[in-house]
């Protein structure tokens, strides 16, 4: 090689090393505001002021606006029942779960369950979507043959306080079963992502380890899949207490208390379905119809798709869902054995979690506001931008994805109840 090569080479080395480091500062500082400052549009979504009168916000307006819609319903059918439980609480003695039950007019073929707010925060657009359900789509037709059973807020400390999880930092949709053997299954795949999700200090939203946590979780994915990641992470787990996802060691309060009351009603109906309603994943202003678990049993796939035909289920295999255990829609099976039983989710997308920085904010999210919760903040700015993020990502404030979730849902759902019907 003489010289003029040997230079052309050295210079053609020096360019490439010069482009590949431009190319990975601009990649790092694009992701870098993509994760910091993330934020999902509305697209095309539009408001409808007259959706938005469903959606209040709190508590206590929710479960007001819910008993009033139901006293409504027992004006116009009979033997319409009111009713709550009361959960057990250290810190609140005025938290319940309500009920309105309307049993089938004529003949008690097949019960249809809609239940709000297993996670806890997500119970204000459940609740909003319960309310709609009962002023425009109840109607009196479909009821001779199929009865109603509205559950709302079955968390209600976390509706309550604003937090996914029970008073004991369970995720209620990971502790539902009737059998104990649930909390002594093992999720080996939690514990290689326990301490990057569950860190023990005070949140400090500026720290390097926050403000690069996508660059931490994008090598645990690279290293796993994305698939095998979620999986891990939201499957739920029952070793770890202060951990998200936690499925606790024992039924919660409420797990007990309302057995009782399911078998009761479900018990005359040889079929029934679940509705179970809930927030945060998946593509924004999407209404994912979600499988929570493996499905086995093809008449019952079949019939899913043939009351659902025209909308795409996601049936826990796909790339972008999961399966999870201990869900609420499985207990309810548990209790009626011998009816044809049928659930499905309902996941009101907000943060386009099914794309990797949509996935990663989200899981950010839960991680310092569960961080916040047990250690405490630097600041009382941290605080309040840690817990609006956590808001906004299971109660979008925007109009618009307000309107898209009750457009969405009133469609498919006046679809649904004829073919229901008709089953």
């Amino acid at each position: 090689m003489n010289k003029k090569t040997k230079r052309q080479t050295i210079k053609l080395i020096y360019m490439s090393l010069i482009t590949i480091f431009i190319l990975c500062v601009a990649v790092f500082i694009y992701s870098y505001v993509s994760f910091n400052y993330y934020s999902p549009d509305d697209g095309e979504m539009k408001a409808d002021t007259s959706a938005l009168k469903y959606f209040k916000n709190s508590y206590t307006e929710c479960r007001t606006e819910f008993l009033s819609s139901a006293n409504d319903i027992k004006n116009r059918f009979k033997d319409v029942e009111i009713f709550d439980i009361q959960v057990e609480s250290e810190i609140d003695t005025n938290l319940t779960i309500d009920f309105c039950y309307i049993p089938a007019q004529k003949e008690k073929s097949k019960l249809l369950i809609i239940s709000s707010g297993v996670h806890g925060i997500e119970g204000f657009v459940g609740s909003a979507v319960q309310r709609m359900f009962m002023a425009q789509l109840l109607k009196g037709e479909y009821i001779n043959n199929i009865g109603i059973l509205l559950i709302h807020g079955m968390n209600p400390y976390g509706f309550k306080y604003l937090r996914r999880v029970t008073e004991n930092n369970v995720d209620l949709n990971r502790n539902c079963d009737i059998d104990k053997n649930l909390f002594s299954k093992k999720n080996s795949g939690y514990a290689e992502f326990h301490e990057m999700i569950n860190p023990k200090e005070k949140v400090n939203i500026a720290s390097l380890g926050n403000r690069l946590f996508y660059i931490a979780a994008i090598k645990k994915i690279v290293s796993v899949s994305m698939k095998a990641s979620r999986q891990a992470i939201l499957q739920g787990q029952y070793e770890f207490e202060k951990g998200i996802f936690f499925g606790g060691n024992d039924f919660e309060p409420q797990i007990y208390a309302i057995k009782s009351t399911l078998r009761e009603k479900i018990k005359n109906y040889h079929t029934i379905c679940n509705i179970d309603l809930h927030t945060g994943y998946g593509e924004r202003g999407k209404l994912h119809l979600f499988f929570p678990t493996k499905i086995k049993d093809s008449k019952i796939k079949s019939i899913l798709e043939s009351l659902f035909s025209g909308y795409a289920i996601d049936w826990g295999n796909t790339k972008d869902f999961y399966t999870v255990t201990g869900d609420f829609s499985q207990f309810i099976g548990k209790l009626s054995p011998d009816a044809l039983f049928l659930f499905i989710v309902f996941e009101y997308g907000t943060m386009n979690s099914q794309k990797t920085m949509g996935a990663i904010k989200s899981l950010h999210n839960m991680v310092v506001e569960n961080q916040g919760f047990y250690y405490g903040y630097e600041d009382t700015q941290d605080e309040k931008r840690v817990k609006e993020n956590f808001i906004e990502m299971c109660y979008p404030s925007s109009s618009a994805w307000r309107s898209e979730v009750m457009k969405r849902t009133r469609e498919l759902m006046d679809v649904f109840i004829q073919r229901y019907n008709d089953l």
